[in-house]
């Protein structure tokens, strides 16, 4: 039975929680004979060169959890009753009937997996140099403060009035907040029954496009732009139309005019960065109104602007309501959390609340709970000026780094945020650097996946400075600049 047990002191959980769960985990798959006693404390402690103690807690643990029962002066054993329920193989049974497999080819009527996708390495962490757009740093994520906020959401007075059946009703006191304290700062005022929480920008954008298009509707996309809502317009299918960016956002002209619904991203442009000024932005929603087409506005880097007096969201100068605001945590608190929020007329929000109920119903509680206090407690507002102060900074680094090692190849986000679109010598071809470059210890993005046309440029390269140390970026950008003379 010794055998069964491989403790190692390196890993993250403590000897007495791998060894319950070791325990647990030779019941479950009958390594243990029900009829057999545990090991006594004393014997296992010896066998596995731990404390006894461990081993007594560890059992106790296992005692209470209903795995194992204690009898009177012979030990622990199997708790049978774990066991029940389990399906039991009867040999007695004839061996299944062999078949032939479905023509899943044909039976499956899209293939997501087909589509253009950045693909980010999972260990970029590794990397000495990670310029990767979207990843948070460690080192700025307020860990005993989220802790607080989780342990007090899993309390027993919040876990009576969260962990019941929502059905597709969301935290109120995390909608209070996103009404009061997220959304004023970008200039928008909302009501509760005009907000909904989602699970990231994501679900936003797909609800969207299930409620607002159709095959023979035109959705109009920033080019270069965000690769995923036009992934996600494809899958519909509804017909895509390109709209050309200039260096003051997308461009506003007589090509809208045939759109049912525009993806904007007007604060600061996906992936260039660049943001539309405030009379463009009027000039947008002249055009919505006169036109008859709706806005999606999804401002996402919302909160990590440098400016004293940035340009309000276009929602917030929108008096038809037919801006619709995409917004998440994603960018400030973490990306793994997956928590958004969609605001827009009492109408939208109650079809997007039916369509969201049959897709997941809600948003964990727990986690919606945790956010909201998290936010109530000033956390967020606190964390939000950590992260400028720390991006303020390297987004200063990069830039100088660029200006040296690779001039004229981009200019600085006016707007903040937290990534430098950079265009190459015309001759580079930015999905060969990112090979090259990977084996060097340095992480960046082609740009070519942001362009609508069948024949992308491919001198566009992104590059993040959300996870990467100040003191990191200009020895990277001087080997990532190196590189790039040896391949041009």
């Amino acid at each position: 039975m010794f055998q069964l047990f491989h403790l190692s002191p390196e890993k993250d959980a403590s000897l007495q929680q791998q060894l319950r769960e070791q325990i647990a985990a030779a019941i479950l798959n009958g390594n243990i004979p029900a009829d057999c006693p545990l090991p006594s404390s004393r014997k296992l402690a010896k066998q596995l060169s731990i404390a006894r103690n461990t081993v007594v807690l560890a059992y106790e643990h296992l005692l209470d959890d209903g795995y194992l029962i204690a009898r009177e002066r012979s030990g622990y054993y199997v708790n049978p009753e774990i066991l029940e329920g389990k399906v039991k193989l009867d040999t007695s049974i004839p061996e299944a009937v062999e078949g032939i497999p479905p023509d899943w080819a044909n039976r499956l009527k899209v293939f997501p997996s087909g589509q253009r996708n950045i693909k980010k390495p999972r260990d970029w962490q590794k990397y000495p140099y990670p310029f990767i757009y979207g990843q948070f740093d460690p080192s700025l994520f307020p860990t005993n403060n989220w802790r607080e906020c989780c342990r007090d959401a899993v309390s027993v007075p919040a876990i009576r009035d969260w962990a019941s059946d929502r059905f597709d009703n969301d935290d109120p006191l995390l909608v209070e907040q996103i009404r009061t304290r997220l959304l004023p700062r970008r200039g928008v005022w909302a009501s509760a029954e005009q907000i909904l929480v989602t699970v990231g920008a994501q679900q936003s954008l797909y609800m969207l496009s299930r409620l607002l298009l159709e095959q023979s509707s035109v959705m109009g996309i920033e080019d270069p732009g965000y690769m995923d809502i036009r992934n996600i317009a494809n899958l519909n299918p509804s017909k895509v139309k390109p709209l050309p960016v200039d260096a003051q956002g997308m461009i506003v002209d007589d090509n809208i005019n045939v759109c049912d619904c525009i993806y904007t991203t007007p604060s600061h442009q996906c992936p260039t960065t660049v943001t539309m000024p405030i009379e463009r932005r009027y000039e947008l929603l002249k055009r919505a109104n006169e036109q008859d087409f709706v806005i999606i506005e999804d401002d996402y880097e919302s909160e990590t602007n440098f400016k004293s007096n940035p340009i309000p969201a276009l929602k917030s100068l929108d008096k038809s309501g037919r801006v619709i605001y995409v917004g998440s945590l994603s960018k400030t608190l973490a990306p793994g959390l997956r928590l958004g929020y969609l605001v827009g007329p009492v109408e939208l929000i109650r079809e997007a609340r039916a369509l969201r109920r049959l897709m997941v119903r809600h948003p964990a509680a727990n986690n919606q709970r945790s956010v909201a206090l998290f936010l109530e407690r000033g956390y967020h507002d606190a964390l939000i000026m950590t992260i400028m102060r720390a991006y303020e900074e390297r987004w200063q680094e990069m830039g100088a780094a660029l200006s040296k090692y690779l001039p004229d190849s981009a200019r600085k986000p006016t707007f903040g945020g937290s990534c430098y679109w950079v265009r190459g010598p015309e001759e580079l071809d930015a999905r060969l650097l990112r090979k090259e470059a990977a084996e060097r210890g340095i992480l960046i993005e082609p740009g070519d996946i942001h362009f609508l046309g069948d024949e992308p440029p491919l001198n566009y390269f992104r590059l993040g400075y959300s996870s990467i140390a100040a003191d990191r970026i200009e020895p990277g950008i001087k080997a990532l600049a190196e590189l790039i003379e040896d391949m041009t």
